[in-house]
């Protein structure tokens, strides 16, 4: 495969200093407010990078379900092979790319485990048949085939009738409370634009980096 044919030329994007918000968060918001409103499909995916017990990185693919001034929220199982490695070491990293725009955002630090009130509202709101998979399935482990998973769902909504899915214990939700968050814009010739924020005493300081 002729993978050079896949070359992308940036244009008619800028960002510059005076762009730029006081607080990363609230340029998170605007820049995602953009995407969201250009139509972007899946705005809101996002990698997730955490470390193995071996020392190795590993990443995977999760979805924003919330952001303020405290960080960015995610929700799993405890159990899952991300949340076992936050448990072992709370800092990853996360980054979001919307292609069509042509921008990146890239954020670390560190991952704390909110309250299991707080993940289980919102666990009440998903769709009951995503309250049932989570219920059942034990992510992250070995499993002999999807029937064996599905089956597994059907008895416990046949269990449960009209009752609510109870919320797992294994069920958390995650803050990754940034250090560090860097907005990248793609530009032509290669001379992307690229600020990071770093997290200092009472702010934030700001830096343009090279491409």
């Amino acid at each position: 495969m002729d993978y050079e044919r896949l070359r992308k030329e940036y244009r008619d994007s800028t960002l510059r200093r005076v762009d730029l918000d006081p607080h990363p968060i609230d340029f998170f918001k605007r820049w995602f407010g953009e995407a969201e409103k250009a139509g972007l499909c899946l705005p809101d995916a996002m990698t997730l990078a955490t470390t193995g017990a071996d020392g190795a990185p590993n990443a995977r693919m999760v979805v924003l379900r919330g952001v303020d001034e405290r960080g960015f929220v995610f929700y799993t199982s405890r159990e899952s092979a991300k949340g076992r490695e936050l448990e072992r070491d709370p800092r990853a990293a996360l980054v979001f790319h919307w292609n069509e725009m042509g921008r990146q955002v890239r954020a670390r630090g560190n991952v704390e485990q909110m309250p299991f009130e707080e993940s289980a509202r919102y666990f009440r709101t998903r769709p009951r048949e995503s309250q049932l998979s989570a219920a059942v399935s034990p992510q992250s482990v070995v499993i002999e085939s999807r029937e064996q998973l599905e089956s597994q769902a059907r008895n416990l909504e046949k269990r449960l009738g009209q009752r609510p899915v109870p919320v797992p214990e294994h069920w958390a939700g995650y803050r990754l409370a940034p250090n560090e968050i860097e907005f990248w814009q793609g530009r032509e010739s290669r001379l992307h634009d690229r600020f990071r924020y770093v997290r200092a005493a009472g702010g934030w300081t700001m830096e343009r980096l090279a491409p």
